[in-house]
C-alpha cells in the first residue's frame, strides 16, 4: 500500500533556532559557485592545486591500511583520534621545538572543526575575541555562532602590531587570542619572531589562551622556518593543524595541540560533534607521513606555488595601475591587495565576473566590517597561463574603475 507523503509542509513555520536563522553564508562558498561557471579565472577559493594530490602515493597507503589494518580501519575509533596518527604528530611537533605526547594531540575533521571546538568550549554569549584585522573568515563564522565580539590588532608587514594589544585586553578582557601566525589567510603576511615573543608574554601575563590556527606554516618556499607560537609559549598556546592544505583538503583530517587537561574537555565537546574523524583517513595519513612520503611531497608544492607566486607578482607588477598595492608572502596559497580608498572590491566583482575573473572581496575578512578596498587572491589553484590572463583583466578592470 502506498504511504501518503503530504507536500504542503509549511517548513517556514518550523521553530528555528535564532542562532541559526542569524548565520550569514559564507561569501567565499558563495563566490565560489559563481566562480565555477565555465570559462571563469578562478583567483578566488583557497583551494590548494588538485594536479598536486599525490594520487599514487595514496593509492598505496589505502592499500596498506587495508591489509594491515583490515576491519579495523573501517570501525569507530577513539574521539581523541587514532593512537599511531596522534603518536606520529606529536612526534614531528617535538622536533620542531613544542615537546608533545599522544595525550597532547585531538585529531580533528579539518582545523575548522578545532575552531568550532574551541568556540563550543570557551565563548558565551558577548565575551570578546582579541584578533588580527583582518582575520580568516571561517574563524568569525565559528566564532560569531556563539555570539561572539571582537576587538582586534591592526597588521603590518609584521603581522599583528603587538603595541595595540596590550590596551585592547585592558579594555575588554577577551576569552581568547586568535591568530594565523604563518602566511595569513587573507593577507598571506607571517608574525615576526619578536612579535611571536611579545605576544607569548602579553598572553602569560594576563593568563589568555593564545589560539594559533597554522594550516600555512609548512607551505614556506622562501625564507626560513620561524619557531611556533607553539614551540615559544608551549601551555600558553593550542595549536590547530591541518592536511588539508599539504595533502587533501577532501580527507578532512586536522588536529589541535593543547595542554593536556583542557584536551578532555575538547574531547567532550567532539563526543557531541561526530563522535571521531574519520577512521580509514586517519589510518592513510599515519601510512602516509610513516612512510616518508610528506616531504618529498612538501618540497614538490613549494616548488610549484612559489612559481605560480612569481608569475602572479610579476604580472600585477606589469598591469596594475598606479595606487593599487599588494603583500609579497613567502609561502602560504594567498596575497592581499589594497585599491585606492575611495573603491569598492565588493561592487567590483561582478564586473569581475563578467570579465570571466573571480576574487574574494576583503571586507568580510574585518571583524568590524571595514576594509571595502581590499580582496584576497589565490596563486595555487590556476596554471600559470591562467593567472597572467586573470591578473591582466583584474588590471584593466581597476585601471578602468579609478
Amino acid at each position: 500500500m502506498p504511504i501518503d507523503t503530504k507536500t504542503n509542509v509549511h517548513t517556514e513555520l518550523w521553530k528555528l533556532s535564532p542562532h541559526v536563522i542569524g548565520l550569514e553564508a559564507s561569501i567565499i562558498r558563495e563566490i565560489l559557485k559563481i566562480s565555477s561557471k565555465p570559462g571563469v579565472i578562478n583567483l578566488a577559493g583557497g583551494l590548494p592545486a588538485p594536479e598536486l594530490f599525490p594520487i599514487k602515493e595514496l593509492q598505496k597507503c589505502m592499500l596498506d591500511v587495508i591489509e594491515k589494518n583490515g576491519p579495523v580501519a573501517f570501525q569507530y575509533s577513539l574521539s581523541m583520534g587514532v593512537v599511531a596518527l596522534r603518536e606520529e604528530i606529536a612526534k614531528r611537533a617535538t622536533g620542531r621545538g613544542s615537546k608533545s605526547t599522544k595525550d597532547n594531540i585531538l585529531i580533528t575533521s579539518g582545523a575548522q572543526q578545532a575552531i568550532e571546538l574551541i568556540a563550543r568550549a570557551f565563548i558565551d554569549p558577548g565575551d570578546y575575541i582579541l584578533t588580527e584585522n583582518p582575520t580568516y573568515l571561517g574563524a568569525l563564522q565559528a566564532f560569531n555562532y556563539y555570539k561572539a565580539k571582537y576587538t582586534s590588532a591592526e597588521m603590518d608587514n609584521e603581522g599583528m602590531i603587538i603595541d595595540q594589544v596590550e590596551a585592547k585586553i585592558k579594555k575588554h578582557s577577551p576569552k581568547l587570542i586568535y591568530t594565523v601566525s604563518n602566511f595569513q589567510n587573507p593577507t598571506g603576511i607571517t608574525m615576526s619572531l619578536e612579535r611571536r615573543k611579545q605576544l607569548v608574554e602579553l598572553a602569560s601575563k594576563y593568563n589568555i589562551p593564545i589560539i594559533d590556527d597554522n594550516p600555512y606554516g609548512d607551505i614556506r618556499f622562501e625564507g626560513e622556518h620561524l619557531p611556533t607560537l607553539k614551540s615559544i609559549g608551549g601551555d600558553e598556546v593550542i595549536a590547530l593543524r591541518t592536511f588539508s592544505k599539504i595533502i587533501s583538503p577532501g580527507m578532512r583530517i586536522g588536529w589541535m595541540n593543547s595542554p593536556v587537561d583542557i584536551l578532555a574537555q575538547f574531547e567532550k565537546v567532539k563526543q557531541c560533534t561526530d563522535l571521531h574523524s574519520g577512521t580509514f583517513n586517519q589510518y592513510m595519513i599515519y601510512e602516509f607521513l610513516s612512510q616518508g612520503m610528506l616531504e618529498p611531497h612538501l618540497k614538490n608544492i613549494c616548488a610549484d606555488y612559489k612559481k605560480k607566486r612569481d608569475v602572479m607578482l610579476d604580472t600585477m607588477k606589469a598591469h596594475f595601475p598606479e595606487g593599487v598595492t599588494w603583500t609579497e608572502p613567502e609561502g602560504g596559497l594567498f596575497l592581499w591587495v589594497e585599491l585606492p580608498k575611495h573603491m569598492s572590491a565588493e561592487k567590483l566583482l561582478p564586473k569581475a565576473i563578467d570579465q570571466k575573473v573571480a576574487y574574494v572581496y576583503g571586507q568580510p575578512f574585518f571583524p568590524s566590517g571595514e576594509g571595502e578596498n581590499t580582496l584576497r587572491l589565490n596563486y595555487c589553484n590556476a596554471s600559470p597561463d591562467n593567472i597572467r590572463e586573470g591578473i591582466k583583466r583584474l588590471g584593466k578592470l581597476f585601471k578602468d574603475n579609478m
